[in-house]
């Protein structure tokens, strides 16, 4: 993957500075600094646990942190949280759909929403439900969909208003290989245009194959940061998969004793 660096003169897409966020005793994040320029596809990886959903969620302002900003494109999530809404499309781990509408009607009200026109909302449907292979399936009531004609349709409301910044929280669960194929090429070509993705997954070998850096998060910490090349440098493993990279950072290299206890 290319790298893609800022120029001085540009307005990051993300700009995330010092934040924290505790839930109780629980340190979700600590201290976490993030700038991302535009048109970058930017991957957050770590375990369960490790911070990355909290931290969109921050980005999103729908968790307020303790305390640090963010900004997106130059606009304050804390202050100008519309404005910023209105640049950002979303794709939780774990959608949560109005399953008494029809498919096309939940993403008319995703479109209503967004101010498209008439004619730009129904174009725009018309393509992704063609894409992801949902035509035919758009009147049909949306708790008959499986979870990956779910994700499909979390996808397409996501994009349907050109969003500047992309929050995609493991975005691929359930989708099947085609439709995998098209989200991503899909990434790439709007990373092209300059759209910023902040790309979550637990799958190494596709933050590997799509993301120009990215984090690893641990314990609501940044360990390490960078393309796949300065990630390597910092495990000092020259050569090495992502996988290996990301167990050796942190701290889970040798599995033996977790397999064998499971194996008993």
């Amino acid at each position: 993957m290319d790298d893609r660096g800022a120029k001085p003169e540009q307005t990051l897409a993300l700009e995330a500075e010092a934040v924290s966020k505790s839930f109780g005793a629980i340190r979700a994040l600590n201290n976490v600094t993030l700038r991302v320029p535009p048109g970058q596809v930017y991957g957050l990886l770590g375990p369960n646990g490790s911070g990355k959903s909290t931290l969109m969620k921050t980005i999103l302002g729908l968790i307020r942190p303790d305390s640090g900003a963010v900004a997106v494109y130059g606009l304050s999530v804390d202050r100008d949280p519309i404005a910023v809404k209105r640049i950002v499309g979303y794709v939780p781990e774990s959608p949560r759909l109005y399953d008494f509408l029809t498919g096309v009607e939940y993403l008319d009200f995703v479109a209503d929403m967004y101010g498209l026109g008439q004619a730009e909302k129904k174009e725009r449907i018309g393509e992704f439900l063609t894409a992801l292979d949902l035509e035919g399936r758009e009147n049909d009531m949306i708790n008959g969909y499986s979870q990956g004609m779910r994700q499909k349709l979390t996808i397409t409301a996501a994009l349907l208003h050109r969003p500047k910044l992309l929050i995609f929280d493991e975005p691929l669960n359930g989708l099947d290989p085609k439709s995998a194929r098209i989200v991503k090429e899909l990434l790439h070509k709007l990373s092209q245009e300059g759209v910023t993705t902040i790309f979550s997954t637990h799958v190494l070998e596709i933050a590997e194959a799509i993301c120009h850096r990215m984090s690893i998060m641990y314990e609501g910490q940044v360990l390490a940061e960078g393309t796949i090349a300065d990630l390597r440098d910092k495990a000092e493993l020259p050569g090495s998969t992502l996988e290996e990279v990301f167990l050796k950072l942190t701290g889970t290299v040798d599995l033996r004793e977790v397999v064998e206890a499971l194996a008993k």
